[in-house]
């Protein structure tokens, strides 16, 4: 196991492969998803987060093996990449590949903890949420600022932005973080970037109106552009959630 890290102590090293080899009986279960693993684990007297991917296919067997970046090493160099330009994410510390064997295997990202209040999540479920429009107006603020510096996070989703409470207002950090592109954004992509964040128009409303007066754009077209991209995601959305539902019937 090959582990690159921004610490050079060997302790430290070696502690993290530790936490490899027990990963999957040690260690407090943060997510278990079909597809990758969080789990919590004590280090040098904090709380860190590390996250296990799932093996991939054997196509990117070979494409991460020899062509391209594994998500474990994006998700630590975009992490650098998004606290060098002011944007917050969990900070982090190292990433694992296996890479003894012929084929790319196992891989982990390790970063901090940050114990949220709330993801982006939580103000869809619940409208009546405590300072629910000052929330999304933040995240607005916070989005508007990524997109200044030049970040375009492609999983801009509901679960993918921790938000902490500070006596002053909010933080927002990001995370899940190996799909990210960086370079100038054009108006039409920026309103892309929120597609996947709501269904709900009440709330697209309150961050186009946010996003229209940072930028100084055109009030109605924002809110117009904003929402179609939000509609054409849902639709998007269901339509593949359709087929997959019909395929499974199919193969009863």
């Amino acid at each position: 196991m090959k582990i690159i890290s921004n610490t050079n102590s060997k302790n430290s090293l070696s502690q993290l492969e530790v936490f490899i080899e027990q990963f999957d009986q040690e260690g407090q279960v943060l997510a278990a998803g079909n597809r990758n693993q969080i789990k919590i684990f004590d280090f040098e007297g904090r709380s860190i987060t590390i996250k296990a991917f799932k093996i991939p296919n054997l196509v990117n067997k070979i494409a991460y093996k020899f062509f391209r970046k594994s998500k474990a090493q994006r998700s630590y160099e975009y992490a650098q990449a998004l606290l060098s330009k002011g944007i917050l994410t969990p900070h982090p510390l190292a990433y694992a590949i296996d890479d003894k064997g012929i084929f790319f295997g196992a891989s982990y990202y390790f970063c901090d903890y940050i114990a949220a209040d709330l993801t982006y999540r939580k103000l869809i479920e619940e409208e009546n949420y405590p300072n629910r429009t000052e929330i999304l107006k933040a995240f607005t603020r916070f989005t508007y600022k990524m997109h200044e510096q030049g970040i375009h996070f492609l999983d801009h989703s509901p679960g993918n932005t921790l938000i902490v409470k500070k006596e002053s207002g909010y933080d927002f950090y990001l995370v899940d973080l190996n799909r990210m592109e960086f370079g100038s954004l054009d108006f039409n992509t920026r309103m892309e970037n929120f597609s996947r964040l709501t269904p709900k128009k009440e709330m697209i409303d309150i961050m186009a109106t946010e996003y229209a007066q940072l930028g100084n754009y055109d009030l109605e077209e924002t809110k117009a552009l904003m929402w179609a991209k939000a509609e054409a995601f849902q639709e998007k959305f269901w339509r593949k959630k359709a087929i997959k539902k019909k395929l499974k019937f199919w193969k009863k």
